[in-house]
């Protein structure tokens, strides 16, 4: 098969060159771009955020903030960390605070076998395959559609797939930083879609039933009660995806002058096909082994005591599949490949793939202590409950105030990261609320998903935000938290305004929202 040449390179610096499209758009973006990297380093900045969430907590303290909390009646106020307790607290938890930090011990974990993946040539082999096989046409929106489905296994896919959305589009000549983005929008901006449920699906229907028993004690939420529009949104999320990447991003970014890659395109070498050949057999094992422990009732992977797979070993072992899986595969590969000799050249890939992380390990440690002071202070907590109390005396019909808690739950979202935490504090005041109007806790449920997936990929608190800045710099020296939010925000608003259209018609026709799960409560 011949290569594909390499784009031409009209970038003196080797980056890119200038970006075509809509001048309006191309403008904004560029502003806001150039704007968001006069910013400090994310790491700094993460460490001034950290300071002063310190210093609020004290003047919020002095103050007398407070707010109720909507379960449970109790009052919070504000813990002082300008105190001997708060500088104890500060001084004996920061290891803490870091090791503990989810985000590092995921990306730590995976990229181990990863690494091992990589040197040995599997990644590069596979993708070769893919782009040999696959209709160019399709690349982009598989991209999209395979972040979505990545949801599945938990937060995985801001390791794997989003790099490899850069490889993918660098391979066959197209700028990485746009296959970059395109499987960002799929992972993180699509995270409440899904073919399959994940492991947050029973975290959120645990916290809205509970919500739900303040208004009828007998009333159930099972974990499939979104099943039947997260499938449907899977689609229209993937399309958007795609066609934001077409239609903006590509051409704001213009052509990437760093090389192509497209000398990767040869046919497969009979050694390499070898390997893959291996590597299949080996996955076929591995997929085996999986369905063994899974699908029998009695399957050693289920959870010993119920029996369910939700919240079993398997699930959440997902990272141990990964690092097991890409190092056993990528060593099958290497031995049928002829690619690894001996142990040394399985190590010597773990200690690459560790040593390109080592920006976003200081990026981490910052991260995790600004985390847990806004914990601790109980400031996210507070603002959280005073948002929705807002919203909530607002006085909006039905569809304005869906279309408002889906734009109080994306702007909460770029201040507090975790899903589940956020909910912890809304479902009390919006799910009681909705339902004395008549309309179910899994629809309440839904519209918050939408709202806290859509500015997943312009907040820079989001957990795994330092890492994107560190994958787009491999590509572009200059890139910064303006790069990323720059590139991010046209899939941000176009996700915002087809999934809030999505849900508005989903409830229009009185589509069921999952199983067993109605629009109006009888």
């Amino acid at each position: 098969m011949s290569e594909i040449p390499p784009p031409a390179d009209n970038d003196p610096d080797g980056q890119r060159s200038a970006a075509k499209g809509p001048r309006g758009i191309a403008s904004f973006l560029g502003a806001i771009e150039r704007i968001g990297n006069t910013l400090p380093h994310p790491a700094t900045l993460f460490a001034s955020l950290a300071l002063l969430v310190v210093l609020l907590s004290g003047v919020f303290a002095a103050i007398g903030l407070e707010a109720e909390h909507p379960g449970t009646g109790e009052i919070i106020q504000p813990v002082s960390l300008l105190s001997l307790y708060g500088l104890h607290r500060i001084l004996t938890e920061m290891v803490t605070n870091f090791t503990s930090f989810a985000p590092l011990g995921t990306v730590l974990v995976s990229m181990l076998g990863i690494g091992i993946a990589e040197r040995t040539g599997l990644i590069g082999a596979a993708l070769r395959l893919l782009v040999l096989s696959a209709p160019r046409s399709l690349l982009t929106f598989l991209i999209v559609f395979a972040g979505i489905l990545s949801n599945t296994a938990s937060e995985v896919g801001y390791v794997l797939l989003v790099p490899l959305g850069a490889i993918i589009f660098q391979t066959v000549g197209r700028h990485p930083l746009a296959g970059m983005a395109a499987a960002f929008a799929g992972v993180s901006g699509g995270y409440s879609a899904n073919l399959l449920l994940g492991t947050i699906d029973p975290l959120l229907s645990g916290l809205s039933e509970e919500a739900a028993r303040i208004i009828d004690p007998s009333y159930e939420v099972n974990p499939t009660c979104n099943w039947y529009f997260m499938i449907v949104s899977t689609f229209f999320i993937s399309a958007a995806g795609t066609w934001v990447t077409e239609k903006v991003v590509v051409p704001r970014l213009g052509t990437y002058g760093g090389g192509s890659g497209g000398e990767q395109l040869d046919r497969l070498s009979p050694e390499e096909k070898r390997g893959l050949l291996w590597a299949l057999v080996a996955s076929v094992a591995m997929t085996a082994f999986m369905l063994l422990g899974t699908v029998p009732e009695n399957g050693f992977l289920r959870d010993p005591e119920t029996g369910g797979l939700l919240r079993s070993p398997f699930t959440s072992g997902i990272v141990a599949f990964i690092f097991g899986g890409a190092a056993l595969l990528g060593i099958v590969y290497g031995a049928g490949a002829r690619t690894i000799k001996s142990d040394s050249d399985a190590i010597e890939g773990m200690g690459k793939s560790m040593e390109t992380l080592g920006v976003y390990i200081v990026l981490c440690f910052f991260a995790a202590q600004f985390v847990a002071y806004f914990k601790w202070t109980n400031l996210g907590l507070i603002f959280a409950v005073k948002g929705a109390g807002a919203l909530q005396a607002s006085g909006l019909g039905d569809i304005p105030l869906m279309i408002a808690f889906v734009l109080v739950s994306a702007v909460i979202n770029l201040a507090m990261g975790s899903a589940s935490a956020k909910w912890a504090i809304m479902a009390p005041v919006f799910i009681p609320m909705f339902m004395l109007l008549g309309y179910s806790p899994e629809l309440v449920q839904a519209t918050y998903r939408v709202g806290d997936s859509v500015t997943n990929v312009i907040s820079p608190l989001m957990s795994y935000f330092p890492l994107i800045v560190a994958f787009m710099k491999k590509y572009q020296d200059d890139a910064g938290i303006g790069t990323v939010v720059a590139t991010m925000l046209p899939y941000s608003i176009a996700f915002f305004l087809v999934w809030t259209v999505l849900l508005i018609a989903w409830f229009l026709l009185g589509l069921p929202i999952g199983p067993g799960a109605p629009l109006k409560l009888a």
